[in-house]
């Protein structure tokens, strides 16, 4: 009984990985986000806002209609703004409605990856391949934000 209670156990830890530069990231600072997406997306830039920071998605340069067997859809250039000090990246499949593993924890079942990069240093502050339920991701991601913001003294 026991090793059957481990392997879930087991199989949850190894959902995330997060590598962060601690002490980094300035809230009075602008960050860039690319527009639209699935829920994890949405739900970055209006954490990111909630916590304080200015979220631009740039101004549309272009877009180009594509279509092809595997892939359809229109493509966009934008134009990151030359005050964004940040650049939010994120990755995401489509998320699933998922009732059952995560009823009382958002519903929704994301699989992504996360990258925020100083534009001013070059530098990659934070990586994170995660998957998980929509609340639970987001109380890390707060906990991942806690660590990279730097501390007022």
């Amino acid at each position: 009984m026991k090793k059957f209670l481990l392997l879930p156990i087991l199989l949850l830890t190894a959902c995330n990985s997060v590598y962060v530069k601690p002490n980094t990231m300035d809230k009075s600072q602008t960050i860039y986000a690319t527009r639209g997406g699935y829920g994890m997306r949405r739900s970055i830039k209006e954490t990111l806002e909630k916590r304080g920071y200015n979220v631009v998605v740039g101004k549309m340069k272009n877009s180009t209609r594509i279509s092809g067997e595997d892939i359809s859809g229109d493509v966009e250039t934008n134009e990151i703004p030359h005050n964004a000090r940040y650049v939010v990246k994120i990755a995401e499949r489509t998320e699933k409605f998922n009732p059952i593993w995560c009823p009382f924890n958002g519903f929704w079942w994301w699989n992504f990856n996360v990258s925020i990069a100083d534009q001013k240093t070059g530098e990659e502050l934070m990586t994170w391949r995660g998957r998980g339920c929509a609340d639970s991701s987001l109380r890390k991601l707060n906990a991942i934000l806690d660590a990279l913001e730097k501390k007022s003294e």
